[in-house]
């Protein structure tokens, strides 16, 4: 992986902050606690990603990685990151526990509780960061495996180690059909490493039932903008019956088109109301976003916010005349 980010190029003065925007930006918002001067800072980053997951590859001189209880509560999107060493050691703090990393070993950690992440000897370290829910594992299981080093005595962690550092770093994976098909894999094989640590690989065979509303909200709002979703298209990525369907999300109480219907007006309402508003028909962003007549769209719109779409644009972005 080429390296997007490496201080040697960056002023001393500045390094800190680069460094703590490109981290919140591409991978997790921390406390970032640089352990030399700022002059001697030295951090080379590359980034990429396998379909939703976020892959990083790090070297860096000393650092420690706080996820603070304020950030971990203001987590937007839920997600379990696993953490490959490379070289020298790293330690893992969370959920009440520690684990000391050495090379060939793993420990995952999520984003939902605070953990401290940390690099006396400096960092040779590779993360994968999987949405929470993509996992489909119970919230338990996941409290109780983090901060658990999977190591050598695990032979599905050993395995794993070896594909998720190459996973990390092979940029043909990153993109095209290649990375589409790699998304998959990688989510069943930490499936499988994390349950059969926890003894319970039974879990690994198939999707829990319990995150499977998750799952699916999760496939719509990434789909919003496709105007074939509907729920056939919907049950058959998920390997389910359109009956089935409808009955899991009937137990989360939402009702599956006006759930769509509601965020796709959203997405609209905030297009319209963003710096690019005035550059597309107020139809032409009706129909990106499913609503393919502009009557309809316009009535629903004002039915839900009580204003129109042309009002709303006029109110965020006045008329040079006005």
């Amino acid at each position: 992986m080429s390296p997007v980010l490496d201080t040697a190029f960056i002023p001393p003065r500045d390094r800190e902050e680069v460094v703590r925007n490109a981290v919140w930006e591409s991978m997790v918002a921390v406390d970032i606690d640089h352990g030399p001067p700022a002059e001697d800072i030295a951090v080379r980053i590359g980034l990429g990603a396998v379909g939703p997951l976020k892959v990083c590859s790090a070297r860096a001189t000393a650092v420690t990685l706080r996820r603070t209880e304020q950030l971990a509560r203001e987590d937007e999107e839920s997600a379990v990151t696993l953490g490959v060493q490379m070289t020298g050691s790293s330690m893992v703090v969370q959920n009440g526990r520690e684990c000391l990393l050495r090379p060939g070993d793993c420990a995952v950690f999520e984003s939902v509780a605070p953990y401290t992440l940390l690099f006396d000897e400096g960092v040779d370290h590779r993360f994968i960061r999987f949405p929470r829910a993509a996992l489909a594992l119970p919230d338990r299981l996941l409290r109780d495996i983090t901060a658990v080093s999977l190591g050598s005595d695990n032979p599905i962690a050993r395995l794993a180690f070896t594909y998720f550092s190459q996973l990390a770093v092979t940029d043909e994976l990153h993109q095209g059909v290649h990375a589409d098909a790699a998304v998959q894999p990688s989510v069943e094989l930490l499936r499988a490493v994390l349950t059969s640590q926890h003894g319970n690989s039974g879990l690994a065979k198939a999707p829990l039932e319990a995150t499977l509303s998750l799952r699916v909200t999760r496939y719509i709002r990434e789909h919003l903008a496709d105007r074939d979703l509907s729920a056939a298209r919907i049950a058959a990525a998920h390997d389910i019956s359109v009956r089935h369907l409808y009955a899991v999300l009937s137990r989360s109480g939402i009702s599956l088109g006006d759930w769509i219907r509601t965020r796709r007006l959203a997405e609209c309402r905030r297009e319209l109301a963003g710096p690019n508003g005035r550059l597309r028909t107020i139809a032409a962003i009706g129909r990106n976003w499913g609503f393919v007549d502009a009557t309809h769209f316009s009535k629903v719109f004002k039915q839900t916010y009580g204003i129109s779409p042309r009002a709303w644009r006029e109110q965020n972005h006045p008329s040079a005349s006005a």
